[in-house]
């Protein structure tokens, strides 16, 4: 940590630039001690590591559940001087004590409140939803900011490897953009993940940039200025090779899967390709995109008949019981607890009624235009799907 308190009880911070001479004579007559539990700490003013407070061994302190590496130390060091140097009134390890709470940071912007937390270690969903909600109920903004190491670049810088624990940190920005935002201390930049669409539980492709911390204000982290460009074409192949791989090794999930639709006489590689498209809020759903609208598929689309009516209320029941019987894996992202999954369905059927599959006749009723052509061999399949790719190209490429 970066701040104490003196014996004389003012708090001490390392947030400014202190030759170590005079640390060195401040050690050796001062104490300090730990805002949060009282307990002694050594200033370290080691040659190799950021100077710093630390606990003394067998110290057990409420607020260090998890140890401070020198990438978290830097960046919050870093982030701190940034809105420093902006003007933003900012505070280094603030302890409110009503919440029993540090953030990394306190700032005031725009009339409001914020608790920036910079997390490079992993912790429990427990603890995340714990802070984020008392921040919440107490007149905080939580903005949580995830060190860049975290985030996994597989390939060209489209394709991502996103954890359970990475989603945590997704937020909402202007227009209902949803972004995940890091930091890296090294190179002093941060990384900007946006228009993520997920074709595995941990794999999706995103549009990502990156801004310099000294050419960036604090209002391009709040509300980055992003463009959705959706590369379609390179989802769709990362989809159809995940499901490749999916199926030669399979989970006893996907067993499930298979032997359901088996008994609706589908098979997953001649799934037309109305099935398991992108769409924005896919990411609030765990379970791939293909399993989900599959399921769509044999609860509504394949007993209907063409210009049967379509009752949304009745999809979100039937949509609900499959996540009731762990069938279709709901996301829990502890910033965005007022989106809503079936949001993603919404959005497939909006899809589909750009494709002309379905009309919509009233606020929650459509009506089926055509049912889905299911092919019959591989050659079928690639064929339809091609046809379908060029005549809908300019709606796919703009989700």
């Amino acid at each position: 940590m970066l701040t104490a308190r003196t014996k004389s009880g003012t708090m001490f911070s390392l947030s400014n630039e202190y030759e170590k001479e005079k640390l060195l004579i401040l050690r050796n007559n001062e104490k300090f001690t730990c805002p949060v539990c009282g307990e002694s700490v050594s200033l370290k003013l080691g040659n190799q590591r950021i100077y710093h407070f630390a606990h003394r061994s067998g110290t057990v302190c409420s607020d260090f559940h998890e140890s401070e590496s020198l990438y978290h130390i830097e960046g919050k060091l870093q982030l701190y001087q940034w809105l420093h140097m902006q003007g933003i009134p900012a505070e280094l390890e603030y302890y409110d004590s009503m919440i029993g709470q540090r953030p990394d940071i306190m700032f005031h912007f725009g009339g409001s409140r914020y608790a920036l937390e910079y997390q490079c270690s992993p912790i429990s969903e427990e603890i995340f939803i714990k802070r984020t909600d008392a921040y919440l109920q107490n007149n905080y903004i939580p903005f949580w900011i995830i060190g860049s190491k975290h985030i996994k670049a597989k390939r060209s810088n489209i394709i991502f490897s996103l954890s359970n624990f990475d989603y945590f940190f997704l937020r909402k920005a202007a227009h209902r953009q949803l972004v995940l935002p890091s930091y890296c201390p090294k190179e002093k930049r941060f990384h900007i993940l946006s228009s993520i669409h997920p074709f595995s539980i941990k794999n999706a492709t995103a549009n990502s940039f990156l801004l310099s911390i000294h050419k960036t204000g604090i209002e391009e982290i709040l509300e980055p200025k992003v463009f959705n460009q959706f590369n379609f074409t390179k989802w769709a192949n990362e989809m159809e090779k995940y499901t490749i791989n999916w199926s030669l090794h399979p989970s006893p999930e996907l067993n499930r899967f298979l032997r359901e639709i088996y008994t609706h006489n589908l098979n997953l590689y001649l799934l037309p390709p109305e099935i398991g498209l992108p769409v924005s809020h896919s990411l609030l759903i765990q379970t791939p995109p293909i399993i989900w609208q599959t399921y769509l598929y044999v609860d509504v689309f394949q007993i209907k008949s063409p210009n049967s009516l379509i009752d949304l209320k009745e999809v979100e029941r039937n949509f609900n019981n499959r996540i009731k019987l762990n069938e279709i894996i709901i996301r829990n992202l502890p910033q965005l607890t007022s989106e809503k999954p079936f949001m993603a369905v919404q959005e497939y059927f909006q899809l589909l009624e750009r494709f002309g599959v379905i009309i919509k006749r009233g606020e929650s009723l459509y009506q089926l235009q055509k049912g889905f052509t299911i092919p019959n061999s591989n050659r079928e399949k690639e064929e339809r799907k091609q046809e379908f790719y060029q005549k809908n190209r300019s709606i796919l490429e703009k989700i």
